[in-house]
């Protein structure tokens, strides 16, 4: 029994076990119509989405990115002037799945990674001197969840097999890769330009826009990708998808993997020392300013 005369914490208790798994340990879970915890989970939601979870939505809903974005999700940051993520925007005025039905998941073959998921939480690590990310998994248990309950255990490589998430892990990798190597490098690689914001969140998440941007003259000139290639990005949102994270990759920490014309790394090198040089001068010159104003004058 609890002592009622004992401090009470201030913090909600978190429903993750706090026990990391590797895929073979065990997990009891059967979520089913009849239990009687049926859509609990889908009516208070709180669900972050990955670039494949916009791109298999949007063509189920037959939406430009743009437009599902507006009306389905809401950006978020990851973490304080960091890079941006997007969250699923619950019905108007609750806090409700938009697509939950009586019968349950009104998209579900399309389902989020994070439904699939469920009640498994995925823990993507990495050190600062390793080059790869580690996958490891917790349990999440919430009071209102009766799926626990239920007697069907297997491991949870087998429950992720069943859920269909292999592929969502593979086709979302570059993306958590990303966001593991921007908190790992910290303040080494400084605070992300408004550019570089914008930049990550229309490539991961605005598809339908950045195949505008790779095939505009502009990005052309400077990036020197074969005709053949170039079709198929255009063609293919899942090559386009894994090529936006390699482009961020090249523009975000200089892992250079796609070709630049030799004239245009020219110039871009020239633009860069212009740049510095004009920042330097105009440095110089407010600090000549500020020493001319702190001579009086001698009456």
């Amino acid at each position: 029994m609890t002592d009622p005369r004992a401090p009470q914490s201030p913090f909600t208790p978190s429903p993750v076990l706090p026990a990391t798994l590797e895929g073979s340990a065990k997990l009891q879970f059967h979520c089913r119509k009849g239990i009687a915890c049926w859509n609990a989970c889908c009516s208070n939601i709180d669900i972050s989405l990955t670039p494949y979870d916009i791109l298999r939505l949007k063509q189920r809903l037959d939406l430009p990115s743009s437009q599902f974005l507006g009306e389905y999700t809401l950006p978020y940051e990851m973490e304080k002037d960091g890079i941006a993520g997007v969250k699923l925007r619950p019905v108007e005025g609750g806090t409700a799945c938009r697509f939950m039905t009586p019968e349950g998941c009104g998209v579900y073959a399309d389902r989020l990674t994070a439904c699939r998921y469920y009640p498994v939480a995925l823990l993507s690590m990495r050190h600062q001197d390793e080059s790869f990310d580690r996958q490891v998994y917790a349990i999440v248990k919430e009071d209102h969840c009766l799926g626990h309950q239920e007697p069907r255990q297997q491991t949870i490589d087998e429950y992720r097999q069943e859920q269909g998430l292999p592929e969502y892990d593979d086709l979302a990798r570059g993306w958590r890769q990303l966001i593991l190597k921007k908190k790992s490098s910290g303040p080494t690689i400084g605070k992300p330009s408004k550019r570089s914001l914008e930049l990550f969140f229309l490539t991961c998440y605005d598809i339908d826009r950045f195949r505008s941007f790779v095939a505009s003259e502009s990005f052309a000139s400077i990036y020197d990708i074969p005709d053949d290639e170039m079709r198929a990005l255009l063609e293919d949102d899942l090559k386009l998808l894994q090529f936006g994270f390699r482009f961020l990759r090249q523009v975000l920490f200089g892992e250079a993997s796609i070709a630049i014309h030799a004239g245009a790394a020219a110039e871009r090198q020239a633009r860069v020392a212009e740049q510095r040089a004009r920042i330097e001068r105009e440095a110089a010159e407010r600090l000549a300013r500020d020493e001319e104003g702190d001579i009086a004058p001698d009456f």
